[in-house]
């Protein structure tokens, strides 16, 4: 059975973490399908249209398998749930694996319809720096679906959040910091006249 990877992210900005994490998973999976989406939990992001742009910019800088890895703006939603039932409809009777970091895994129970969620696709999880995996988290997916826990050898110490507060250039791949530049997003706000 073929066997696809969702992996919708906030990517603001798609940074060398989310690269490391597509080339794996062009390596393990049939097809990737990537897209940027509207967090609910988070405000105040940068347009979805630029996000986009900057993951297409960073996927084109990246050695991947050709036709393994595509852009998918029509899964773009708010809602996982939408996202995931646009890809049953794009791929019918594929095994969808949804792909998380793990720092959302003690929220996932929580999501909207979860457990519509669990019962269409596969967890893969991915170790985030700063988010270490507790068994009890794991142990309460796995009443609900199949979880598994990527073991990926190149661990990329980056987030978008900690680029946004801190403008770390080496975190993002050269055109993403170049579109970054000339659209000049991610500003530092102005310090108030003293």
């Amino acid at each position: 059975m073929t066997c696809i990877a969702l992996f919708g992210t906030s990517a603001d900005p798609p940074h060398r973490g989310h690269a490391a994490v597509v080339t794996w998973l062009a390596r393990q999976f049939d097809y990737v399908a990537v897209w940027a989406a509207e967090n609910p939990f988070k405000t105040g992001q940068t347009p979805l249209a630029q996000r986009f742009r900057m993951l297409e910019l960073m996927l084109g800088e990246l050695p991947l398998p050709a036709g393994k890895v595509g852009l998918h703006p029509e899964f773009s939603h708010r809602r996982s749930l939408v996202s995931i039932h646009r890809a049953q409809q794009r791929w019918p009777g594929t095994q969808l694996v949804l792909v998380v970091g793990s720092d959302l895994v003690t929220q996932l129970p929580s999501w909207y319809r979860a457990e519509e969620i669990f019962a269409a696709v596969n967890i893969l999880v991915f170790p985030r720096p700063g988010y270490p995996l507790a068994p009890e988290a794991l142990a309460t997916l796995e009443r609900y679906t199949q979880v598994e826990v990527a073991e990926i050898a190149e661990r990329v110490e980056a987030a978008s959040s900690s680029y946004r507060l801190a403008h770390g250039h080496e975190e993002l791949t050269p055109s993403v910091q170049a579109y970054i530049s000339e659209h000049q997003l991610y500003q530092p706000a102005p310090h108030p006249p003293l």
